[in-house]
């Protein structure tokens, strides 16, 4: 009997690039003759992946400022989704959470009123939107939850050191790469043209939602050693402030006066603009203090940029210091300028840290053996299913 799996997902490509996550599971699991259909909003486009049934129920749910009456697309979305998937014989039920909430809970009670399987892929054990969240919320969807899957060592260690009784629920399957659905840009004369940034500078590349656990105040204040050292050095920040404020960083830049060595792109980056900032870069800095998996490192390889990283054991599973990153000591400022110093002046070492790089996302993250370990992860929950 043939899988038929139903990834229901409200977020999409709202704000992010986990549409592309989306996608990449959803290629991979059909490539491992699992039949999927996906369930997302009306924002994200259908990717014309063969034999992907694609459904925008969640229609217009983030268009709207009245909570309430997001709230009720939400719930018809949610509604529409699981009993169009359940009368297409979909069996797993699969969710993606950032956090614990009561929508998420409606979900799950939805799938178990419908006699489905439910498996949760956990980007975030603890959110960072909202730091009283609720155990109980937690607890209960991990009670429901068929099987729990984790993208490292470090995250299912994080769970099981507060919900120790769902251990043999959880299953590591790695974060895919994004090569399927990116488009490499490699004029980088070109990107820094569109971008007005000199064709003698030294880029380097903070991307991503602006949150405080990604730590941009630490790479500010490492700025004036780098720009010591590497004067032609400019940091260039492309993205979005989440639940944070701007202003304390413009304070940073202004008291430090690294005004001429920044370049301040504080918006939404659009999807089709991405390339450009990565083509035009030289390093990707993650000063991040907290990450249970970082898209922005995988498609930082993607784009064969090398990474320059903070020492986190979530980071330490997927690369290896100066064999497919640069690895600075987590907090550390001086430990920071240092290695973006060192990286900056040994063009070789780059070069090579770069190619192992994009090698390694190439190879061991791949989504047609990362499809395979969940369509295995899949038989596990469900005797009905037969290799």
């Amino acid at each position: 009997m043939k899988i038929k799996v139903a990834i229901i997902d409200h977020l999409g490509a709202h704000g992010s690039s986990h549409h592309f996550y989306l996608f990449g599971q959803a290629k991979g699991l059909i490539e491992n003759s699992v039949n999927v259909s996906l369930y997302t909003n009306s924002s994200t486009n259908n990717p014309e992946i063969q034999d992907l049934a694609f459904y925008q129920f969640y229609q217009n749910i983030f268009n709207s400022n009245n909570k309430i009456t997001a709230l009720i697309r939400y719930l018809f979305g949610s509604i529409k989704s699981h009993l169009h998937a359940r009368l297409n014989s979909c069996n797993i039920f699969h969710y993606h959470l950032f956090g614990s909430s009561l929508l998420v809970l409606f979900n799950m009670f939805l799938a178990k009123l419908l006699f489905v399987k439910i498996v949760v892929t956990i980007h975030d054990v603890r959110s960072f939107s909202d730091n009283n969240e609720s155990p109980l919320y937690t607890r209960l969807i991990y009670f429901l939850t068929d099987s729990i899957f984790t993208h490292n060592i470090f995250s299912k260690k994080e769970i099981v050191k507060h919900h120790k009784s769902f251990a043999k629920k959880i299953t590591i399957i790695p974060h895919g790469n994004y090569l399927p659905f990116i488009e490499n840009q490699e004029d980088q004369k070109a990107s820094r043209l569109r971008l007005d940034i000199g064709l003698d500078k030294k880029v380097l590349l903070f991307f991503g939602m602006i949150k405080k656990v990604k730590s941009l105040d630490l790479l500010l204040l490492a700025m004036p050693e780098i720009i010591k050292r590497n004067p032609n050095a400019i940091l260039l920040v492309a993205g979005k402030p989440w639940k944070d404020d701007f202003t304390y960083y413009q304070d940073i830049i202004d008291r430090l006066k690294i005004h001429n060595n920044c370049l301040l792109n504080i918006k939404f980056i659009s999807h089709q603009d991405v390339k450009y900032y990565y083509c035009a870069s030289d390093i990707v800095i993650l000063p991040y203090k907290e990450i249970y998996q970082s898209g922005v490192l995988m498609m930082s390889m993607c784009f064969g940029k090398p990474v320059v990283v903070s020492d986190l054991d979530s980071f330490k599973e997927i690369v290896d210091d100066q064999e497919t990153a640069f690895f600075f000591k987590s907090g550390d400022i001086n430990s920071l300028s240092n290695v973006v110093n060192k990286v900056l002046e040994n063009h070789n070492l780059l070069e090579k840290v770069r190619a192992q790089g994009f090698e390694l996302v190439k190879t061991k993250y791949s989504w047609m053996e990362i499809g395979r370990k969940t369509r295995d992860a899949y038989y596990k929950i469900n005797y009905f299913y037969k290799k």
